[in-house]
């Protein structure tokens, strides 16, 4: 019988590309996503991806009593992968609560029930931004949490501190958290990839759908950082690589190969890219121009931040194998399906 995972946030970007290498590793997929940032029809992408449409179901992680129901219904799941969470740098430091409320209240809720229902396994899907802005390049799991610059990123280390101190308290529950740093790029069908609800927060939905024409220009966020052309730099990362190492945590846990019940890795290439050499790396893979402007900083922001991935390559038996130019093509790939579906797709990129 096939093991039962529950992805919570099933529906969003990074969940659905996990979606797709859980079913195609063996898995029964189970999604709870309340649609506030995704739409349904992913499913659709899903089923045509891998030939099973995963069990969907819609509500909100902060009802306790609906989740309740629905452990009292799955006791058997053999474990979560858990990325329901608000994401945007921006929006949290203008609206903190709504993100303390919502990514803290629906993980608390999730290992009240784990423990209670006896599911003993969460793969935690956490973010570079724990490490705040790291003194020493490149960033080990091994450097300290500093400050967050911003209420999503403290809500990543909250979470982290909640998971550690209920995994002491209730010894029965094992912990994966993968602190990933920047997802980019899309399933190489082009059926699914990133779909911002409005203006994108990330720079690679920007990107495209300012070469798709659906936006005038690029705004780059700051051009006075202390980096070699002044735009910041991150670790970008392939979705699909990172979909491969939630599948490999999974499988971890289920073979109790975990060193201790609370591991942490980072996921990324080891490589940092500027805003403007993504910018390059596009217009080079894909031959179109895009039109761009420097502005202000925004608020939130870390100045550089790379990944050293040695732990994850090593203990994970995990590495990324997709480079910038194929994150940018499949980037690009899904974009032209989203432009070529635009009855259904087109309004989501409006203001």
């Amino acid at each position: 019988m096939k093991k039962k995972i529950l992805v919570t946030g099933g529906t969003g970007y990074i969940g659905s590309h996990t979606a797709v290498e859980l079913i195609n590793s063996g898995f029964e997929v189970l999604i709870i996503d309340n649609l506030s940032n995704s739409r349904e029809d992913v499913l659709e992408g899903v089923e045509q991806i891998t030939g099973v449409r995963p069990a969907f179901y819609n509500f909100d992680l902060c009802d306790l009593s609906r989740l309740d129901d629905f452990f009292r219904e799955h006791s058997d799941m053999a474990a979560i992968i858990h990325f329901a969470a608000y994401k945007a740098v921006g929006e949290s430091v203008e609206k903190p609560l709504l993100y303390y409320r919502n990514n803290l209240v629906s993980l608390i809720n999730l290992l009240e029930l784990m423990g209670k229902y006896h599911v003993p396994n969460m793969v935690f899907s956490s973010s570079c931004t724990v490490y705040g802005q790291p003194e020493k390049l490149p960033v080990s799991e091994q450097s300290p949490i500093l400050p967050a610059e911003s209420p999503y990123g403290n809500t990543k280390q909250i979470s982290e501190e909640i998971i550690r101190d209920t995994l002491k308290a209730v010894n029965e529950l094992r912990a994966i958290s993968l602190r990933y740093f920047n997802p980019v790029g899309a399933h190489d069908s082009g059926l699914i990839g990133e779909l911002p609800l409005g203006v994108p927060n990330n720079l690679v939905p920007f990107i495209t759908q300012t070469a798709a024409g659906l936006r005038d220009e690029l705004s780059v966020f700051g051009d006075d950082y202390d980096t070699p052309d002044g735009t910041a730099i991150r670790d970008y990362i392939h979705v699909v690589d990172l979909a491969k190492a939630h599948v490999i945590a999974v499988e971890r846990m289920l073979k109790n190969k975990q060193k201790s019940s609370c591991e942490v890795f980072n996921l990324g290439t080891g490589n940092g890219y500027s805003v403007l050499e993504v910018i390059k790396a596009f217009e080079s893979s894909t031959g179109v121009k895009l039109k761009y402007k420097i502005v202000g900083r925004r608020a939130g922001d870390v100045e550089k931040v790379w990944a050293d991935t040695t732990f994850a390559n090593k203990e994970l038996g995990w590495k990324a194998a997709r480079d910038i130019n194929n994150m940018m093509a499949t980037a690009w790939k899904w974009q032209q399906y989203l432009m070529a579906n635009k009855d259904r797709y087109l309004v989501l990129s409006q203001e």
